[in-house]
């Protein structure tokens, strides 16, 4: 069928002889060699060339040695790719887009009930880009705009459409005022919860204060128990090995207030155990009343942010709201290993369609992603 017009093109033109490469056998590679036909189209007067279904977009290759190098692509550098199979490194990034393209394509933009609001640094300057996840389906959904600013997240909800905005019941994503200004502006009925993993590092930083503050005061053997031991105190015990957590005990029984700190650093987290908000608040008053008398000057501080952005706190501990705040902490991580992995993506559409894409099922072997129709 004509793609200009719609009828059947029944006229040869005339024919070419190309050479196309196929997945390689035993160490060697394959090349198909077959005629390709130009034909006439009565309904348009045009000349088109026939469709073939086993040929990718890129002429040059069969779609499933496409599928085969857009496979390899997501576990290997596109460099170790192109040694592998004799390729250009361009060729390698064509066909790994090829195939990314087509798993977005397929996988679509779903309806989400919650989703997570997070940023990520593409390049030194803080240069932005937002990320907006489905937190049921686990993966990312979106990926835009040219900073963290609220008409960079309406870019999203503007991709959405206002019906599917509607349907989101849960936004989480941490205190940044634009990004929760534009949530209440596109989605009404939405439920704001701040991440819970981006409060714990507001926490982590506010004992990170309480330890330079200590180290300028003291002096002599008392100021030698805290140099060098930044990583231990702000790492999780569990995390920390033998010598370290013994690092840590005697840190904690050198210092008086870095050890109040600390305990209250860790009680702090069960704040997001409780499932009724007058059960949190309570904790909450109790943890605060404890600072009195501490001259711990950072906490008082972060306390005083918490009692502010309390309804996206609280929000947590409805049961309806228990969804996995760790998710977008961890697709940040995956970006991470991504960027340095390739050191680094000039290309900013091609690292979109690896953030969407890396969280996505394979293709399957014969998948066929030819986006033209048949001629």
């Amino acid at each position: 069928m004509c793609s200009h017009c719609g009828r059947r093109c029944r006229g040869r033109y005339d024919k070419q002889v190309c050479r196309v490469r196929d997945l390689s056998l035993a160490g060697w590679r394959i090349y198909l060699e077959y005629e390709r036909w130009r034909v006439n189209c009565g309904g348009c007067d045009g000349v088109h060339v026939e469709h073939l279904d086993w040929l990718a977009n890129n002429p040059r290759y069969t779609q499933r040695f496409a599928t085969h190098v857009g496979k390899l692509c997501r576990d290997m550098p596109n460099k170790a790719v192109g040694e592998m199979e004799r390729l250009h490194h361009t060729t390698v990034k064509d066909l790994d887009k090829l195939y990314m393209q087509e798993q977005v394509e397929r996988a679509g933009l779903p309806a989400p009930r919650a989703i997570g609001i997070d940023e990520i640094s593409i390049r030194k300057g803080h240069n932005y880009r937002v990320i907006v996840s489905d937190l049921e389906r686990a993966r990312p959904i979106w990926v835009g705009g040219e900073g963290r600013k609220e008409t960079d997240i309406d870019l999203f909800f503007k991709a959405l459409g206002a019906k599917k905005s509607a349907r989101i019941k849960l936004a989480a994503m941490d205190m940044w005022k634009p990004f929760r200004n534009s949530v209440t502006n596109n989605a009404p009925n939405a439920r704001i919860i701040f991440d819970k993993f981006h409060i714990m590092r507001h926490l982590s930083k506010a004992l990170d204060e309480v330890r330079r503050r200590e180290y300028k005061r003291l002096s002599g053997e008392d100021r030698s128990y805290i140099k060098g031991q930044r990583y231990t105190l702000l790492s999780r015990r569990e995390n920390l090995s033998l010598d370290g957590r013994r690092a840590l005990k005697k840190l904690l029984q050198a210092n008086r207030r870095l050890n109040t700190a600390y305990v209250l650093k860790e009680a702090f987290g069960q704040l997001w155990d409780y499932r009724t908000e007058r059960g949190a608040r309570a904790f909450f008053t109790r943890w605060k009343d404890s600072l009195k008398w501490q001259r711990l000057h950072p906490y008082q501080k972060f306390a005083s942010m918490i009692n502010s952005h309390w309804d996206g706190i609280a929000s947590y501990c409805n049961p309806e709201n228990k969804v996995s705040l760790g998710l977008v902490e961890g697709i940040n991580n995956k970006i991470r290993v991504l960027q340095r992995r390739a050191y680094g993506y000039r290309d900013e559409g091609y690292l979109k369609l690896k953030i969407v894409a890396a969280f996505l099922p394979p293709l399957p072997r014969n998948a066929a992603f030819n986006p033209h129709k048949p001629a």
